[in-house]
């Protein structure tokens, strides 16, 4: 089969070799996965890097979420276990974690369903606990992680904020249905956050980028409101002012949304339930920008780890080059 290999640790475009290799072999209480489509995260880039919290041994195969097919036809939203990840034809999964696709959702959009919305689910319900009517900033709105806690926020009825870099951004966010969108490139952050809520402040607000995101967000907290932490891609990881929490009265929430697999999976598999009703009814749908077949994948990877992209860009090892629109196979 073909699978894209890192051997030493560097930018993705220039560690990644698409490699001919042998099928891996599922071990114990794990199952192998023809992949269908490969959503492609920022923490690839960090794999590629070597900066991710997990490293697995060298020569490894990124891709951290997919939708895969089982050996009996089933169509499965799976996390693959490294080294064997999902930017190939065929991955490794633990069975035990493997999530129904939904049935309105395409392959790429049911791969781009998995980290990004459980992430977002986890951290506005389970962490801050989001109500209707309360106002929600999300900093890089128009990414995949900032994307899918747009429209959950949505769906759960607050006024969402969205804080974007660009026009091209901004016009996404507005698509995704952001009530306010602030471009950082031409607007002051914090001014235009204080102007739309009427100098209250968000009640949450979605930091998956950290650096000055966070620091704007501490000036824009509501009081009793909620920062959740959710990320660094900026590559700034902030020191918060434990005594400004104190006197303005705002919660700093951290989630690795990761722990919920070993802590409490039965909350992972609620939270997917959830998705799937809000996919069917369409309050939700993943946002997906680009579609690539698998000797693209090296690129797309460097344009995430740019910041290059808006919504998710999935790798598709069927994809049909000569189709009009690049729609799943």
């Amino acid at each position: 089969m073909q699978a894209w290999r890192v051997h030493e640790n560097g930018e993705p475009s220039e560690v990644m070799r698409l490699e001919e290799t042998e099928r891996p072999t599922p071990g114990d209480g794990q199952v192998l996965l023809r992949v269908r489509a490969a959503n492609i995260n920022f923490p690839d880039a960090l794999l590629c890097r070597g900066q991710y919290q997990v490293r697995p041994p060298l020569p490894f195969t990124p891709g951290v979420e997919i939708c895969g097919e089982t050996a009996d036809g089933r169509r499965v939203i799976a996390n693959p276990a490294l080294p064997y990840g999902g930017f190939a034809e065929y991955a490794v999964a633990d069975a035990a974690a493997l999530l129904a696709a939904p049935e309105a959702l395409d392959d790429a959009e049911a791969a781009a369903l998995h980290i990004g919305y459980q992430t977002g689910w986890f951290g506005l319900h389970r962490r801050a606990h989001l109500e209707a009517g309360e106002t929600l900033l999300v900093h890089a709105a128009a990414g995949g992680v900032g994307s899918a806690a747009v429209q959950l926020g949505k769906a759960a009825g607050a006024t969402v904020i969205g804080v974007v870099g660009g026009p091209d951004k901004a016009a996404v966010a507005r698509e995704l249905g952001c009530d306010v969108v602030v471009d950082r490139h031409g607007e002051d952050v914090v001014a235009a956050v204080k102007e739309a809520t009427g100098g209250r402040g968000a009640d949450v607000i979605y930091d998956p980028v950290g650096g000055q995101a966070y620091a704007q967000s501490a000036k824009v907290v509501a009081f009793e409101g909620r920062i959740v932490v959710v990320g660094f891609a900026s590559g700034s990881i902030p020191s918060p002012a434990l005594n400004h929490a104190l006197i303005k009265n705002y919660s700093i929430l951290g989630l690795h949304w990761g722990l919920y697999n070993t802590k409490n999976p039965k909350l992972v598999q609620h939270c997917h339930e959830q998705l799937t009703e809000l996919a069917a009814r369409g309050a939700i749908r993943p946002l997906v920008s680009e579609r690539v077949p698998l000797g693209g994948a090296a690129a797309a990877v460097q344009w995430v780890a740019d910041g290059a992209t808006t919504g998710r860009v999935a790798v598709v090892p069927s994809l049909d080059l000569s189709s009009e629109n690049g729609a799943a196979a």
